[in-house]
């Protein structure tokens, strides 16, 4: 039997298979506490840990704060003032507090539905913007290492098997860059069949193909509150007609999202005329 991989091996898998996780170093502590500078505690995107900062409540909320941290991509520092209240089998009566770094450890996940123009330029932008890149598509001359270099996996196989070997997603951004109409539609509805939940979802494309899609994903029972979810046209208003252009003003929207945690809402037609007469 091998030996059990230490604390750093496991970031190096976790970061090499996509999955989230959130480190937590206790870098300052005073008084009485269990908790010492340099010890670290892991989280992995589903809750379970490996190491310590110290048991007790403590150790509990830098958990609770970790999984924040995987939903926001940002690290937080925060401190906490221990009590025997806090620590009750510790014994402890003079308090003392633990300043603790949680951090996240691994860069989120761009997933492109389509391995077109469009999509092996937003690769290259989005991997030089700290993004893992995951390129998908049923045709084989677009689904291959050498058809992009910059990503770091590449999927071939349907579109319906794609959406589901991404799962869970609550970490990735999702782009649908097929080919034409038909294929885009099957890779919303396996997104929303298969009940993927992404931080982004969005799909290249006009407003006209935009409601053009709604109507048949409206006819087959998909609700409009899961279809508003569906950034379409993609990325900031910028005026981009080239597929390197698409690309920059889709990383730009997706960097903005990641670091702000807003996405730019693209006015409808009828908004739009409505803002131009007044």
């Amino acid at each position: 039997m091998s030996a059990p991989l230490d604390l750093y091996e496991e970031i190096v898998c976790l970061r090499a298979q996509g999955l989230p996780a959130a480190l937590c170093t206790v870098i300052l502590a005073s008084g009485s506490t269990p908790g010492k500078e340099t010890m670290k505690m892991l989280v992995r995107g589903d809750g379970t840990t490996r190491g310590s900062v110290g048991g007790g409540c403590v150790e509990a909320d830098v958990i609770a704060m970790a999984r924040e941290v995987l939903v926001t991509d940002r690290a937080q520092t925060q401190s906490f003032r221990l009590n025997q209240k806090d620590l009750p089998e510790s014994g402890l009566i003079c308090g003392g507090q633990v300043t603790v770094l949680v951090e996240p450890l691994v860069p989120p996940t761009l997933v492109l539905f389509g391995g077109g123009h469009v999509a092996k330029a937003s690769a290259r932008v989005a991997k030089e913007s700290g993004f893992r890149v995951l390129v998908c598509d049923e045709r084989a001359k677009y689904a291959s290492a050498s058809a992009h270099p910059s990503a770091d996996q590449v999927f071939h196989g349907s579109w319906v098997d794609a959406v589901a070997q991404i799962a869970p997603a609550e970490h990735h951004y999702l782009v649908v860059v097929t080919p034409g109409h038909k294929d885009d539609l099957t890779v919303l509805r396996a997104i929303h069949d298969q009940g993927i939940q992404a931080k982004y979802v969005g799909m290249l494309g006009s407003r006209g193909k935009r409601a053009t899609l709604e109507r048949i994903l409206e006819d087959e029972g998909v609700s409009p509150a899961w279809l508003k979810q569906v950034q379409t046209p993609i990325g900031l208003d910028i005026g981009a007609r080239s597929s390197g252009e698409i690309a920059v003003s889709l990383c730009a929207e997706l960097i903005r999202l990641r670091r702000l945690g807003q996405v730019e809402i693209h006015a409808s037609p009828r908004e739009k005329r409505h803002r131009s007469s007044v």
